[in-house]
């Protein structure tokens, strides 16, 4: 009998964490999520950012119980903004960490490494917050991106220059697939406003100051009025730059993406700008999201400053949230996706869209402008 009851104890306590109907990443206490994101050791300020804004709403709702009892957990990688690295990254959380899901990616190369391994690997890929339209066309029946893509910010970005009557467009966007892609889009919103892509210019990583400088030349002859971005933060603080020298007129208009560390390294170059976001104003308190993350910001992150980036990560964690609850007491990954079919989550205020044919996620894009403070208006 006294054998009998030890296996018994034995037989308890080996199991007491075993993972709930055996589903990968869940526990009867906790739900690991997986994430590759680009911080460089550190030295990525939006990656960063925007790190610390999922880890202020995963304490607080951690910090409440969690979801239906469970902790949520998120296991981070550092992809050193290499897609390959992304890719390998993870694999690595799916087949040796054994995470639910993959989550919250930045940038498109890395993001899109992520997809190719979750659709490989039948593993939702919730949040990936770039802008790029791999992600959502053909349609990815197992990514849920949550911020805007590109597309919708470079319509509202040609919306505006074309409302102060500027008509002659340049684009600067990478020398990649991805980057046709995108031209492909400004072509054919420069042609629903009855704007001319004066300038197309694609650049490699490896681009030199000559090319830039031969850029310069190319957007002084074609007269272009405004030029706009897709990624290439770095290279196009430089093109800005030279322009700027040579005392060009030019309005300089850019995506939201590390939009505050371009203003913060242009300083005063920088006045005027026209920029996207993706999410309100993360210094107002008009919208109720933003009141609700300055909260739970300052809360769990004191003394830091507020930023586009960790509002963004903040909304976006909130959204995997919700999309768990979704999936029940007993999740699945199948149950994930299909609870997401057909919804619509109310992000206090934003709303995040999923169907059977368009993962659409957030559409808000607003613009804003840098003042003489260097600080962003709205």
């Amino acid at each position: 009998m006294k054998k009998l009851l030890a296996g018994l104890i034995a037989s308890a306590t080996l199991f007491a964490g075993a993972p709930v109907q055996a589903v990968d990443g869940v526990t009867a206490r906790q739900l690991l999520i997986g994430q590759s994101i680009t911080l460089e050791g550190g030295k990525n300020d939006y990656g960063t950012a925007v790190l610390a804004g999922m880890q202020t709403y995963l304490s607080a709702v951690n910090a409440r119980g969690g979801v239906n009892g469970r902790q949520v957990v998120l296991k981070t990688l550092d992809d050193d903004n290499k897609s390959a690295k992304a890719e390998t990254n993870a694999r690595q959380l799916v087949e040796k960490d054994k995470v639910f899901a993959l989550f919250g990616s930045i940038e498109g190369g890395p993001s899109v490494a992520v997809m190719k391994a979750a659709n490989e690997l039948k593993v939702p890929f919730f949040g990936p917050m770039a802008g790029s339209p791999t992600l959502r066309r053909p349609y990815q029946p197992l990514v849920f991106p949550v911020r805007a893509e590109h597309r919708e910010e470079f319509f509202a970005l040609l919306s505006h220059a074309h409302s102060l009557g500027m008509r002659k467009v340049a684009f600067l966007r990478s020398d990649s697939e991805t980057g046709e892609q995108h031209l492909a889009n400004v072509r054919l919103i420069c042609q629903r406003l009855g704007m001319t892509l004066v300038a197309d210019l694609p650049f490699k990583s490896d681009i030199t100051d000559a090319q830039l400088g031969s850029m310069v030349t190319q957007l002084e002859q074609a007269g272009a009025q405004m030029v706009f971005n897709h990624g290439g933060v770095g290279i196009y603080e430089k093109l800005i730059r030279k322009a700027k020298d040579k005392a060009m007129q030019t309005a300089f208009y850019a995506v939201n993406s590390a939009s505050a560390q371009l203003v913060k390294r242009l300083g005063e170059l920088s006045h005027g700008m026209v920029f996207t976001q993706v999410v309100p104003s993360p210094w107002e308190r008009k919208s109720a999201i933003t009141r609700e993350y300055q909260t739970e910001f300052a809360r769990f992150m004191p003394g830091q400053e507020f930023s586009y980036g960790s509002l963004e990560g903040y909304v976006t964690a909130k959204a995997l949230v919700a999309a768990l609850r979704l999936a029940g007491t007993s999740p699945s990954r199948e149950g994930f996706v299909t609870a997401l079919e057909g919804t619509t989550l109310d992000l206090n205020g934003l709303r995040a869209s999923y169907d059977s044919s368009n993962h659409q996620g957030l559409a808000f894009v607003d613009i804003s402008m840098v003042t003489r403070e260097s600080k962003f208006r709205h």
